[in-house]
């Protein structure tokens, strides 16, 4: 069955797509499973993880006591996803890779979102620092800890690569040890691309539909104006939810089909007919068009200036900085409040680390209730 699977991809993906009878394999030999792919057994081992249940009750970009009705990372994981299958479907990737990639991005995500993540690495700036990209691999490589012969989940080298490699204009990546001069696989870029596209109009969606964006602003954006534009929409017009819904379609419709055009145009002209010829092409595969950059631009600085910096937003960054923050000192200045399985690690990584990976884990729900039971003497402890 598996080799029936493998010589479909080899007859159905384009030359340069990452074949899984190709793999450069795993950290730890294993036997090959007897009816999936190496990628989609990629793919399902990080599905069954802790770290991806509790993307759950990590919120994107609203603190999840503000209601259950906006994206929580593992909403936003599974759009990525989506929409990543869609443009390699389109292109003759690996659809399995892309997915399990898009699906394993956001595993390092700390509690509240963004803010979360800022403040961790403020106060991990003498210690080693934090970033969610550099910790996802380190969940996948560490910190799981689900088969007895090896920590972490032994995902193929291509696997890892294209989660040490993911790339927007707000993540940097360290490859040190995945060959830093070459691109990733076209299925890795397609990743990174799916996240940013998506992280875009989904904070658009959400900004809108919890008041925080005004809708005459809104239509200055000229991302908005197009979208509207192709939903035969006013681009100033009061609407419904319906009708919201209708222009965040369209506006993924539109990037999404120029991105598929500028890339397939890029794959035609360089000729490549191979992994190794991606990897060594001098810049991205998958690219939007100049105009279209410059639009995903205009509506970063868009949102980050009416949604990310708005009052009600910034409030909730202070309250969630606060309890990060106190949790980190309080179990640093005493490590035995930590559970056992935390404490465990302080044989084996710095105090700092440990403490760092532990909060990391949480969601914000359970951070909020560690906080009470540490600080309100009314809590049981």
């Amino acid at each position: 069955m598996r080799q029936q699977l493998e010589q479909i991809e080899a007859r159905a993906l384009a030359a340069y797509a990452a074949k899984s009878a190709e793999s450069r394999g795993r950290v730890h030999p294993e036997s090959p499973a007897p009816y999936r792919t190496e990628f989609q057994r990629d793919r399902e081992r990080v599905l069954h993880t802790t770290a991806f249940r509790r993307l759950q009750g990590k919120t994107q970009v609203f603190v999840v006591t503000e209601g259950d009705y906006y994206r929580t990372r593992i909403t936003h994981t599974l759009e990525v996803a989506q929409i990543g299958r869609t443009i390699a479907r389109a292109l003759g990737a690996n659809e399995d890779l892309v997915e399990g990639i898009c699906l394993a991005h956001d595993l390092g995500h700390p509690p509240f979102g963004h803010s979360g993540e800022a403040k961790l690495a403020e106060l991990m700036q003498n210690h080693g620092g934090f970033d969610h990209n550099q910790h996802s691999y380190r969940i996948v490589t560490e910190l799981e800890s689900r088969y007895a012969g090896f920590r972490g989940l032994n995902l193929t080298y291509e696997f890892r690569e294209g989660l040490v490699k993911h790339e927007t204009e707000y993540d940097v990546t360290l490859p040190t040890d995945y060959e830093p001069g070459f691109r990733g696989t076209l299925e890795s870029q397609i990743a990174s691309f799916a996240d940013e596209l998506a992280y875009n109009t989904h904070d658009l969606d959400d900004g809108l539909r919890a008041g925080l964006l005004d809708i005459h602003d809104v239509a200055q954006v000229r991302w908005w104006q197009r979208a509207c534009e192709a939903a035969g929409v006013p681009n100033d017009a009061l609407f419904n939810d319906l009708v919201r819904h209708r222009v965040i379609r369209r506006l993924i419709g539109e990037m999404v089909t120029d991105l598929l055009q500028e890339t397939s145009q890029r794959i035609e002209q360089s000729g490549v007919q191979s992994v190794a010829d991606v990897r060594q092409y001098p810049t991205h595969m998958i690219a939007f068009s100049d105009a279209t950059r410059e639009m995903n631009r205009d509506l970063k600085a868009f949102l980050y200036e009416y949604m990310y910096r708005h009052p009600r937003v910034l409030r909730m960054h202070i309250k969630s900085d606060r309890v990060i923050e106190d949790l980190f000192r309080t179990y640093n200045s005493e490590p035995r409040m930590l559970p056992e399985g935390p404490r465990a690690w302080l044989k084996q990584l710095p105090r700092e680390r440990v403490i760092c990976n532990y909060i990391a884990g949480m969601t914000d729900r359970f951070a909020l209730d560690e906080y009470a039971r540490l600080f309100d003497p009314r809590e049981r402890v």
